[in-house]
């Protein structure tokens, strides 16, 4: 048996393989903390290859769906939601001749498809699973354990890395916490594991170097073999390209020659294990060693034909999926076009304006709204309302962010009062106190039963209150500050903000005595993924800052003053007004602390109350409550507040298109909580920049929504967070596990997408509408890298709707084409 190479016996990687290694690390996605929860595509990174490519290798490399399975698009057929036609019109637009009715023999492909297998499968192949525990098993958990404590701020391993030589890799810190440890041989039942380990170059460098030339694996076969085994810990891999995601949008891009990522070296943590065992098998157990030299040289010798055979198997569920996804649009296109056909202007003199986000679940309440009188305006726009802020309260160093997490703050808001600092800083000290004594060794049994008297009052008056309650937000006095330099914002630099943002919301004339900023929040309890039920468009936190902060700024007499010399005339007798939209119990209400500053006339508050009922009363069957049920309201109030309630709300559920188009094309319409609604005119858009804005920022955020929500249905597994009721948080903030171990999960739990008999999402690629001239359109998508790989390789459907005659064009292959 030939000994391990060791970094100094074996030749530096070649070009090609490093770049392999780095295109595989480049193809993870990042995955936001459970703090600033948003909806991010697992896909984003590899939106530059087709589709089914992408789906057909992460099924044969890592045994994820990125389909649903045949039962799905069966009891569409069933159902008559998929028809002949639709399937005919799919085959033809995919080319696709083969069989694709049968779904049984597709069943049938589909299991007999042979998966890639890392070299701890092939090894866990031959081992007693009755009595030891399986090597991919430990893997994954003794890795993730460590990025746990390595990872989480204040962890047990903290200091170690704050004190650690500069330049010490995460690859380092693990191999030297790993050959410290002595359990993992004991656990293994493997005696002699240990050995092997010290066998590891102390460089990650070194390490690819050894386990390449060892395991003979070329250029062409390890960009693959290297995304399998990052696949085996995505939900860290996902954590680190977040790290890198937020070095980026903070680095100017002619600066960015800071530290490398971490990715490649917990690729090199996962790739170390399987050298170890490699070695360990040859040379303890040289029968079993021959066996797995000749399938491991098998494994790699088929591996492009395996990714071939997957795709496929896969192409007729490819007819099916798109056929799923005419059933939705065919509809959809016929409504929009009457609706244009039969569309009337908007009121030249509304009485009542209301600004919304685009978020699905606005698009029922401002149906609801809009119902109460022709007086009454709604307009759809990212809900941060353009303000591209991070926010900081007064007593606390934390800035937190308030906008898509594509974009990097550029102002930094800072609010509070006297009295709400002092507060805030009392508070905070009690908790440090608390944590400090928590933490020590003394306390470990005694915190948790002490806490627990500490808690019990105010557990019985949370678990009997009938609302879910928020922490007043303090925002007397508002600090605008830049957030590279430090400096305070002039009222010349206000009135530019103020400027844009009205702008791009198209509220440069025409303005109503009274205009809500509508943000939105959701209010649950203990619920680690609360954050992905607020705003995305805010970073995952409430809209409550944003609208605000900008009513702040539009209603300052200086700020409107310099708009006006500018040539922005805002009426004197305009009043902006923020308000809220609370999620789960679709109520409307002004935010504390501005309710006295803003008052609404009494029929204005009617108006908002009884669309709040109405929109109530549309949801309450998909939470399986009854329209006429009394006091729903309150009802819906418990919903939040319960602590044992999985299910507060549905979110954004089921959403399905994106469409940039003035209002009055889709007020007609009851569209059912599944678009994303962005206002939009083209005429006023002559350079059509505002449209580059929607396409690149706010439909991009929308198909990041579509792609988490569709993913974490076809595979849960992979792509979304288990079982809610076994989540533990980890770090934290940074993620959860289901359990006490395993991955860190990531996307959605099953509770937020499945009530226990059906899913309530269906997974279809984003439709996108866009009201503007077609060359308009394909002229920003050839402009935009970022949208042409979207369109042009099957991640999302993008169309042109005549805002005149209410004809729709489909943009396929650089090519408009009859919808």
């Amino acid at each position: 048996m030939a000994r391990p190479a060791d970094a100094n016996d074996v030749a530096p990687l070649t070009d090609e393989q490093d770049a392999a290694l780095d295109r595989a690390c480049a193809r993870i996605a990042p995955s936001w903390p459970l703090d600033r929860l948003i909806a991010v595509s697992p896909y984003w990174t590899q939106r530059g290859e087709d589709a089914a490519t992408v789906s057909a290798r992460l099924s044969a490399l890592g045994n994820v769906h990125c389909l649903m399975p045949p039962s799905h698009y069966l009891g569409a057929w069933q159902r008559g939601e998929i028809t002949s036609e639709h399937l005919e019109e799919a085959a033809e637009r995919l080319d696709y001749r083969g069989g694709y009715r049968n779904l049984l023999d597709v069943v049938e492909e589909l299991g007999r498809l042979p998966h890639w297998h890392n070299i701890s499968d092939l090894i866990d192949a031959r081992r007693d699973r009755q009595h030891k525990m399986a090597w991919r098993d430990e893997i994954t958990q003794q890795i993730s354990q460590f990025c746990a404590a390595y990872f989480q701020e204040d962890g047990p391993l903290n200091a170690e890395r704050l004190q650690a030589p500069r330049g010490k890799r995460l690859y380092q810190h693990w191999r030297e916490m790993t050959l410290k440890d002595r359990g993992i041989a004991i656990l293994m039942g493997e005696p002699s594991l240990r050995r092997y380990f010290k066998t590891l170059p102390d460089t990650e460098d070194g390490l690819f170097q050894a386990a390449v030339a060892e395991l003979e694996v070329d250029a062409e076969r390890l960009e693959s073999y290297a995304q399998a085994l990052l696949l085996d810990i995505n939900g860290w891999a996902a954590w680190v390209a977040y790290q890198d995601w937020q070095q980026a949008l903070a680095t100017p891009e002619e600066e960015r020659a800071g530290p490398a990522s971490d990715m490649r070296s917990l690729l090199a943590m996962r790739l170390a294990w399987e050298l170890a065992l490699w070695r360990y098998i040859r040379a303890e157990h040289p029968d079993q060693g021959d066996r797995l030299t000749r399938l491991w040289h098998a494994e790699l010798l088929e591996m492009p034909q395996r990714v071939e055979r997957h795709r496929r198997a896969q192409r007729p569920l490819w007819v099916w999926q798109l056929a799923g996804e005419l059933a939705y649009q065919q509809p959809l296109h016929h409504a929009l076009g009457g609706a244009v056909r039969a569309s009337a202007p908007s009121p030249s003199e509304p009485r009542l304006q209301a600004v919304f986000c685009i978020d699905v679940r606005s698009e029922p309440l401002r149906r609801a709204l809009e119902s109460q009188s022709p007086a009454i305006q709604t307009l759809g726009f990212a809900g941060f309302f353009g303000l591209p802020l991070e926010h900081q309260q007064d007593g606390t160093a934390l800035a937190q962010p308030h906008l898509p997490g594509l974009l990097a703050p550029r102002v930094t808001l800072r609010s509070g009062s006297c009295e709400g600092e002092a507060r805030s800083a009392k508070r905070l000290n009690w908790k440090a106190r608390l944590q400090e004594w928590s933490r020590t060794a003394s306390a470990s049994f005694t915190a948790v039963e002490a806490g627990g008297l500490l808690y019990a009052g105010k557990l019985l008056r949370r678990s009997l209150e009938a609302k879910a309650k928020r922490e007043p937000l303090a925002m007397d006095a508002l600090g605008w500050h830049w957030r590279d330099s430090g400096e305070a914002l002039t009222l010349a630099d206000k009135a530019a903000l103020a400027r844009t943002v009205l702008g791009a919301m198209g509220l440069t004339e025409h303005l109503a005595p009274r205009v809500l900023l509508v943000g939105h929040g959701s209010h649950s309890s203990n619920n680690p993924h609360a954050a992905g039920l607020e705003c995305g468009a805010c970073g995952g936190q409430s809209g409550e800052v944003s609208v605000r902060a900008l009513a702040r700024l539009l209603n300052d007499p200086a700020l409107r003053e310099t708009l006006a010399e500018g040539g922005l005339v805002i009426p004197e007798t305009t009043r902006f007004v923020p308000a809220l939209h609370h999620t789960i119990t679709d109520r409307i209400e002004l935010p504390e602390g501005e309710t006295d500053a803003f008052a609404l006339s009494e029929e204005e508050r009617s108006w908002l109350e009884r669309a709040g009922a109405q929109a109530r009363r549309e949801r309450a069957p998909r939470l399986g409550l009854s329209a006429d049920a009394p006091e729903l309201e309150k009802t819906l109030d418990r919903r939040g507040a319960d602590w044992s309630q999985t299910r507060p709300e549905w979110g954004l559920a089921n959403n399905a298109s994106f469409i940039a188009a003035p209002r009055r094309l889709t007020a007609p319409l009851d569209l059912g909580g599944r678009s994303f609604l962005h206002d939009y005119d083209w005429r006023s858009d002559t350079d059509f920049s505002r449209l580059e804005l929607i396409m690149t920022a706010p439909m991009v955020v929308a198909h990041w929504i579509n792609m988490q929500y569709n993913a974490s249905v076809t595979d849960n597994r992979k792509f979304g967070s288990g079982n809610k009721v076994l989540h533990n948080v980890v770090g934290g903030h940074i993620g959860v596990f289901e359990g006490n171990g395993g991955d860190l999960r990531i996307g959605l739990p099953l509770q937020s997408l499945h009530d226990g008999e059906r899913w309530r999402h269906e997974p279809l690629r984003l439709s996108a509408y866009l009201a503007a001239p077609p060359e308009a359109i394909a002229s920003i998508v050839e402009r935009q890298e970022m949208l042409g790989s979207l369109v042009d390789n099957g991640w999302l459907h993008l169309f042109s709707l005549d805002d005149r005659s209410g004809e729709i064009l489909a943009y396929r292959k650089g090519e408009w084409r009859e919808s």
